[in-house]
């Protein structure tokens, strides 16, 4: 029996890229082409109520759910600098 035991300076491989890790991916990819194909008329027919879910979901995680209503402190507003100023000024009066 000759077992090779891995060297302290070798990084363990990663379990994505050992057998069982690509049998794994390729199972799932199976899997995903067959649920595609499948149930494409379920997906099909949902997607009209996922569009209006995503309406309020962008609302509240791209706004943060408008906390405190206009009530902001001196540190949350963007400062522009007396360099930034100058130079925005001088290119609206041209």
């Amino acid at each position: 029996m000759n077992h090779q035991i891995p060297s302290p300076t070798q990084a363990p491989k990663s379990f994505w890229r050992t057998r069982h890790g690509v049998g794994l991916m390729a199972l799932g990819a199976v899997a995903a082409f067959f649920l595609l194909t499948e149930h494409r008329a379920h997906l099909f027919g949902a997607l009209p109520f996922l569009l209006l879910l995503a309406c309020p979901l962008m609302h509240v995680f791209m706004h943060r759910g408008h906390g405190s209503h206009g009530h902001h402190s001196e540190a949350e507003q963007p400062r522009i600098g007396k360099d930034e100023a100058s130079q925005s000024n001088q290119g609206d009066r041209s």
